[in-house]
This record gives C-alpha cells, structure tokens and sequence, in this order.
C-alpha cells in the first residue's frame, strides 16, 4: 500500500473540519470506468463531496454510453467521457486530463486504465482500490480497503470518500432531468399518459447472456399483465431491438417495442409515469429506482444484496445459489440455471403484490 505524503494529509482529511484542507481542494476527479448501473450507484457519495468541498470544482469521468445518468446532476460542474476511439484522440485527452490540474481524484473504478489516469492528473491526493494487489497500486497516493463483495455498492463508493474523513451514511442513487426537458419529454409521449390503461415496463435483455430470464417466461408475464388491463412496454436498446421482437412474436396481447426509441430522458419519463419496472439486472433497474418508480429485479448470477437497485419500493428475486458468478466461465447447470429457477408464477405473483389494489 501506498502511503500518503505528509505534505497531503491536510488535503486528505478535509473532511475533518481543516478550513485549510477544504480551501486547498479546488478541482477533484472522480473516476468510474464501467457500466450505466455502476455510474448510477456511484451517485450517492456526490452530495456528501459536495458539502465537505463547497467551493470545489467536481468533474466526473466516464466511459462512453453512461455519461447521460450524470448530465444534469446538480452536484457536477463537469462529465467527461473518456475516447475509445484513435491513439491521437487518447493522447489529447491525456494532455486535456494533465492540463486541468486537479487536486484530488476519487477513483471508484478499480482498474488498470482509470489508475493511470489518476497518476496523469499529477493531483497530490489520488485515491483509489486495488483489490487484486497488481502494479497499479503504484498510481495512487493512497490505496483504499476493499471490502468489494461482503457490502452493496452504495456503501463500497462511500468507502472512498471515507479516508477523506466524510463518515456521513449515504443515501439513494439519483438520476435528474431538468424540467424543461422533463415536461417536452411527457408532452412528447403523451399517449403513454393519457390512455386509460396504466403502463408496466419490462426489461428483458442482459449484458451477459446468463443474467437473463428467458424471453419466453417475459412474453407469458407481458400476456399475463395485458389480461390484468395493464399496457406493457419493452425497453432497452437499439441494438436490443430484435430481442423486444422476438418477445412480440410470442406474445398474444403484443406489448409496444420501446427499444432504441427513447433517449434518456424520455426513459425517465417513462418510468416516472409507470406503475412498475421489471427486469435483468442492469441499467435500467437503476435507473428506475434511482428517479421513483417501483422495481422488481431477476438475479441470478449477480448478488443483489452487492449489485441491487436502491430505492424507496425495490423488491428482487434471487436464488442464491452456489455457483453464483457462473456467467464469466459458463453455466453447466443447463434447465436448472439460477435464471431458469425462477418461476413465472412467483414472478406475477410479487408484481401483483407492488401493483395498486385498484389495478
């Protein structure tokens, strides 16, 4: 473990109450090189940074296709979107990074890219995991404990910013969407809200194969849902729009392919105005329980007690079984996957258990 400087201690305890600490923090990085669900449960140690630092700059980084979750935070100055794109572009980034003088970076990622980018920034105080114990340890000022696994995420993001001296207990994840947007988006889609039938949605892909209920047990619900006056919707992707057809097709009552139609803040309008979100795990769970709308998430590989949405009406259903993680190597269960263990019955009979007596 990297040992912080006497020099940065003062920086690294602001938190402590040191008006010196706090004036000497002007500009911080924070650093989260994964997935739209990751950069959402990131959020919650935002307002707790931004009452320890209220006159700092925060700049948020991210991978390409997440950056939305975090535009309109109020707690941000900045969202950077790290390229993927030709050497000449990264090497320019690299040079933007090194030019903004940061101060202090918050790396939540744990991986090899975003601690070498904390090192670029040449802040004094670079804070960061390294839970496998590899090379880049060396790029932090301070490596961080991890306890990555045994606690929810929420809590493992906030056990970065507590070696800064911020032991405040986080709250929910939030997503914002200004209200100008908010209200041309509801205009917008007005017939989703002004149709007699209330709305569920439904999120039926994964990113990895094993995460997923079967498409035919979605299309049953999607029927079954339809049969109780209930409009459905399917959500996802541009890419995943096949997927939503393939649902269509096995459906009596046909559900409205929403995938790849929406831009964020349309999703959030959608999921604001619905009785009920089901899905894998994955952003859009997050994202739901992250603006209000009640979530039931399917998990299987993923341990929800780690990985679950938060929010203020969430329920899951898991298995638990041994093999948990499965989806890396492959899953040799077959039919009795974790996925596949979970019935249709007990689906629709937690969701009629969330949705309003009157439905």
């Amino acid at each position: 473990m990297n040992n912080i400087g006497c020099s940065d201690l003062a920086v690294a305890q602001a938190g402590t109450g040191t008006s010196n600490g706090q004036s000497s923090v002007k500009h911080i990085l924070l650093i989260k090189l994964r997935y739209l669900g990751d950069v959402v449960l990131s959020t919650p140690v935002l307002p707790l940074l931004r009452k320890q630092f209220p006159e700092a700059k925060m700049t948020f980084l991210v991978n390409p296709g997440t950056a939305a979750v975090l535009q309109d935070n109020p707690y941000l100055e900045e969202v950077w979107v790290l390229p993927r794109q030709s050497w000449w572009q990264q090497f320019r980034f690299i040079q933007h990074v090194r030019d903004a003088k940061f101060d202090m970076v918050i790396d939540l990622t744990d991986g090899d890219r975003s601690a070498f980018l904390s090192w670029v920034t040449g802040a004094r105080v670079r804070l960061g995991y390294n839970r496998d114990r590899r090379w880049r340890g060396k790029f932090y000022s301070q490596v961080l404990p991890s306890a990555y696994g045994s606690m929810h995420m929420v809590e493992y993001h906030q056990q970065a910013i507590a070696s800064l001296g911020i032991h405040e207990s986080v709250g929910l994840p939030e997503v914002y969407v200004h209200s100008e947007m908010r209200q041309a988006d509801e205009e917008e889609l007005g017939d989703f809200f002004t149709k007699s039938q209330p709305l569920v949605l439904l999120h039926p892909t994964a990113r990895y194969v094993f995460k997923a209920w079967p498409l035919e047990r979605f299309a049953t619900l999607a029927d079954w849902l339809s049969g109780q006056g209930i409009r459905v919707g399917l959500i996802g992707s541009q890419r995943e729009i096949l997927i939503g057809q393939q649902i269509m097709n096995l459906t009596k009552h046909k559900p409205v392919n929403l995938m790849g139609k929406t831009r964020l803040s349309q999703l959030v309008a959608l999921m604001r105005g619905s009785l009920l979100l089901i899905g894998n795990d994955g952003g859009p769970i997050h994202i739901a329980a992250a603006v209000g709308c009640p979530v039931l998430g399917l998990f299987g590989p993923t341990n929800p007690a780690v990985w679950g949405p938060r929010g203020s009406n969430v329920k899951v259903i898991y298995k638990g079984l041994d093999c948990r993680g499965c989806f890396y190597p492959g899953c040799s269960r077959g039919e009795e996957s974790c996925m596949r263990q979970i019935s249709v019955e007990e689906v629709c009979q937690t969701a009629q258990s969330m949705l309003p007596v009157s439905v």
